[in-house]
């Protein structure tokens, strides 16, 4: 069992090992302009639910970016399995379809964390304090799982890269401005307060804001997730099964 993860998550640590330095500076860019144009920009004066809109943004952030470098696996898989030809290799090697699908999942997991300590950094440089509980640990690992699993998912259910630009602009991005980021869930209309409820970004964000500021944690919101990533982890799986079919 263990054999099969690490030899998926070992290509990949192998491969990522040479673009370290472009991965690492693509996940520190983005999230420093939504700092910088909306912390400084916009919100020097305003408060959200108590918080500083800097407390407020720096969590959402957090959530921002390992979704983007978790679910960004997908398009990693797509250049293996299209251009390379990485996981017709995978496929007729003696590795179970679970054990690529975990192994790729690690690899956006660990993704994910790098991402969330950049964010960390971003918050001492902009004298921002946060306060990791716990809980917080669970949620992101819950959230960077969910994610990673539907990057596979992604991956293995589309049959070029047109598809796979399709979900980024028309699921990833929308539920990256509208799951509570950059402001408030409650503050959207009640039609769109409804439709972001199916969106697991909605719950994530919610904790991780929740466990690094002092907040109550909704342990409902966590099932949810927790039920999200078992849903992507089975859409996954069966998406594997069927292109190793």
């Amino acid at each position: 069992m263990f054999n099969g993860i690490h030899a998926a998550l070992y290509r990949e640590i192998t491969v990522y090992r040479k673009r370290a330095g472009r991965q690492l500076l693509a996940s520190s860019v983005s999230p420093l302009l939504f700092l910088i144009a909306f912390g400084w920009g916009f919100g020097r004066d305003v408060s959200v639910g108590g918080l500083s809109y800097m407390q407020f943004l720096i969590p959402g952030l957090i959530a921002m970016n390992a979704l983007n470098q978790s679910y960004g696996i997908a398009q990693e898989i797509n250049i293996a399995r299209f251009y390379l030809h990485v996981f017709d290799q995978f496929l007729t090697a003696p590795v179970t379809p679970a054990q690529i699908v975990l192994g790729e999942a690690l690899y956006g997991v660990i993704k994910a964390l790098i991402a969330t300590l950049v964010i960390f950094i971003y918050a001492l440089l902009f004298g921002v304090t946060l306060s990791p509980t716990p809980a917080f640990a669970l949620a992101l690992l819950l959230h960077a799982f969910c994610f990673s699993f539907f990057g596979v998912f992604a991956a293995m259910a589309v049959r070029d890269h047109s598809q796979q630009n399709n979900i980024n602009t028309f699921l990833i991005t929308p539920m990256v401005f509208f799951c509570g980021t950059f402001f408030p869930v409650d503050k959207l209309p009640a039609g769109f307060s409804y439709l972001v409820a199916a969106f697991p970004l909605t719950y994530s964000t919610k904790l991780i804001r929740a466990t690094l500021t002092g907040g109550a944690v909704n342990w409902f919101h966590m099932g949810l997730l927790a039920a999200f990533t078992a849903i992507a982890y089975l859409l996954a799986l069966e998406a594997v099964k069927r292109v190793e079919d």
